[in-house]
């Protein structure tokens, strides 16, 4: 190595061409995969493995499996590219125990100038059977006796962008591990890491381990770091609501009485308890941070017009804000005609009105008028000043960027408004207490009574016709079906069903059966108007992406079909199935699936067996799970670098790290290390789509 220049910890955060100049060559390749600093390559991560630490002979190879082998170069040749076939470069190849193979590459001229006859070398790669030969394909290889990051190792394989290669990544950042990581401190103490290795050693064969078994400790400890970061900032934020003020709603027990008793149904037990937990809060002076889960159709709106109406009964206003306009509609005819019934006076607020109609609402809102606004984003718009915001509620918060939450907490006055986030998506209660560290949560799991059963059956696609014909029965009785598909358009990369090319098959097949399509890449408004057409009853089938799965009520809808069921998540099944069974109709669920593999069958057939969507997000997070090596986005969860929260081991480690994370913020101001350590896993989020 070229360094005889010391590296400072400084360094670590300075360009790479500044600080290991011996490797400006390199800069501008790794500064394609949004690596600029020596810290940002360390924490490039590979995302899986290879092992070809094994060496066997040429006779012991098995075809299709990654190999590597000790072999003699007998000869090369290469052969020129014609029309659409590229050049290729073959070698043939032999050991002392007289096996023969051949190893061939693609495109790649610099093959024959680095290999000779006579060369030995160790190849790894992965191994196919061609007749009576076996053949390397596109293998690397390096002389004997030379340590080699890419043969006869545990070899790390990265996500690539550009030209740059796996050898020329790999190379790179084995040169700054040497240079670095001997500067690296470690944020944790040896107690607070206990039996993780140290963060030096973790990066290292995160990198480039001796062994496959090596890694578990090392990610588990980047994973540690990476969840002490996100409990370091929810304990953070629990303090610092603790300093905060909000005003103290004080409901009456006779008034609260008076409001339950004028709803037009009696609530369920669990309702029961969640208006009794947000009266608690909204009593309390220190700000309400609760999310109220519960499935589809549960009754969250009730228990949020019971809070809504508290806050008006106490003198204060209330807001409620949504993802989308249907949805926010959707609230406001829910919610209207209940508050109306407990003498509360609502007004609905988008960024469609006419300019007259949102200036009539905001002096509304100004002069106390309007007690109870349900609208979308445009809730937050400057032009909008709530004089005694008391109580502000976010429906599926996590659809909303950290930005749009914070304006919505910023329009109370005198203090913080109360906070209720509603959420239909369950959360398993590990992943609640990790997560969703900062909230309090109320769950109801009780359905209310005349909820209609979905019968949900899984099917191949050699049964369309008759769910075509089914979906034919259903519009000729009034009935109205869902049909969803994964994709928007036709890929010649995946064989799935797209939306456009369903919406038009299905017209074809179905002559009198008015079918219409609706998905994300639609101008907002044409998508609300071809849903809300749907739920007017203009339409009998509604071909869609998941852009429906939450955002629209038809009762009149009996039927949902989801094509290439194996596709989605657990959860977003549930809810998808969620969107029928919501009026007097017997309702279906029909999964597509031409899948043979026995893990999508068993999670398609957890979603048949069950209508609990906490059960099934508890299933979801245990087959999920296995073999999780780096982790997985789910809506709503933060984005993770390297921590999988359905990963049982690091949920274990999360919850030692809200412990941690609670005892070092209580001890005042964090060690500046700490501090670094959030900012490598700061989340970078989105503002969410709002409109």
């Amino acid at each position: 190595m070229q360094s005889s220049r010391v590296v400072t910890p400084d360094d670590l955060d300075r360009p790479i061409r500044t600080a290991l100049p011996w490797l400006a060559r390199g800069a501008a390749g790794l500064a394609r995969l949004g690596i600029t600093t020596p810290r940002e390559a360390l924490w490039y991560l590979p995302f899986r493995y290879d092992d070809f630490s094994e060496l066997r002979t040429l006779r012991e190879l098995v075809p299709d499996e990654k190999q590597s082998a000790r072999v003699k170069v007998d000869a090369v040749r290469v052969e020129p590219g014609f029309g659409r076939r590229p050049q290729r470069v073959i070698a043939q190849l032999s050991d002392d125990d007289r096996g023969t193979a051949e190893a061939i590459w693609f495109g790649r001229r610099f093959v024959e100038r680095r290999l000779q006859a006579g060369d030995e070398v160790i190849i790894s790669g992965k191994v196919t059977e061609r007749g009576w030969h076996r053949q390397f394909t596109s293998p690397e290889f390096s002389p004997v006796g030379r340590d080699s990051v890419h043969t006869a190792r545990v070899v790390p394989i990265y996500h690539l962008s550009g030209n740059v290669t796996q050898k020329r990544l790999r190379e790179l950042l084995a040169r700054i591990l040497e240079a670095t990581l001997p500067s690296l401190g470690d944020p944790l103490t040896d107690a607070e890491r206990g039996d993780l290795p140290r963060l030096a050693d973790a990066l290292q064969t995160a990198h480039f381990p001796e062994t496959e078994a090596e890694t578990t400790p090392a990610l588990d400890r980047l994973a540690f770091d990476e969840l002490l970061a996100l409990q370091l900032g929810l304990a953070q934020a629990r303090k610092a609501r603790d300093d905060l003020q909000a005003p103290a709603i004080g409901v009456a027990d006779a008034d609260l009485v008076e409001i339950v008793g004028a709803l037009p149904f009696t609530l369920t037990g669990d309702q029961r308890a969640a208006v009794e937990a947000i009266t608690a809060d909204l009593a309390s002076q220190r700000p309400m941070r609760r999310l109220l889960q519960g499935d589809v159709g549960s009754g969250k709106t009730a228990v949020a017009a019971v809070a809504l109406a508290s806050a008006v009964r106490a003198g204060w206003q209330g807001a409620l804000m949504a993802p989308t306009e249907i949805l926010a509609r959707q609230h406001h005819v829910g919610l209207a005609a209940l508050l109306d019934r407990l003498g509360v006076r609502s007004e609905f607020l988008s960024g469609s009105l006419t300019a007259k109609r949102k200036r009539e609402i905001h002096d509304a809102i100004a002069g106390g008028m309007a007690e109870v606004v349900i609208g979308t984003h445009a809730v937050i718009s400057e032009a909008v000043e709530f004089p005694r915001l008391g109580l502000a509620i976010v429906d599926e918060q996590h659809r909303f960027g950290v930005g749009q939450r914070a304006a919505l907490q910023a329009k109370g006055a005198g203090g913080e408004p109360h906070v209720l986030a509603l959420t239909a998506t369950p959360i398993p209660r590990t992943l609640a207490l990790t997560v969703y560290g900062d909230l309090s949560i109320s769950t109801i799991r009780e359905m209310p009574p005349g909820r209609q059963p979905i019968r949900t059956e899984i099917r191949d696609r050699r049964a369309l016709p008759k769910i075509e014909a089914f979906l034919a029965s259903e519009a000729a009785e009034g009935r109205q079906s869902f049909v969803v598909a994964p994709l928007v358009v036709e890929s010649e990369a995946l064989e799935v069903a797209s939306a456009e090319a369903e919406a038009e098959r299905l017209a074809a097949a179905l002559p009198g059966v008015r079918v219409a399509l609706v998905h994300g890449q639609q101008r907002a408004d044409l998508r609300d108007a071809t849903m809300t057409a749907f739920a007017a009853g203009e339409s009998d089938v509604l071909v869609a992406t998941t852009v429906i799965e939450v955002g629209i009520d038809v009762p009149n809808a009996s039927v949902m079909l989801i094509e290439d069921a194996e596709r989605f998540g657990l959860a977003q099944l549930h809810q998808l199935r969620g969107r029928v069974g919501r009026g007097p109709h017997r309702s279906f669920c029909i999964l597509l699936s031409g899948s043979t593999d026995a893990l999508a069958l068993e999670r398609l057939d957890v979603v048949r067996g069950s209508l609990d969507g906490f059960h099934i997000a508890e299933q979801d997070l245990r087959l999920r799970g296995a073999g999780n090596l780096l982790g997985t986005r789910q809506s709503g969860l933060p984005p993770l670098k390297v921590a999988s929260l359905f990963e049982p081991r690091h949920l274990a480690l999360a919850q030692r790290a809200r412990d941690l994370a609670d005892t070092l913020v209580a001890g005042g101001e964090l060690r500046p290390e700490l501090a670094r350590l959030q900012a490598d896993f700061a989340p970078i989020e989105e503002e969410g789509d709002a409109a």
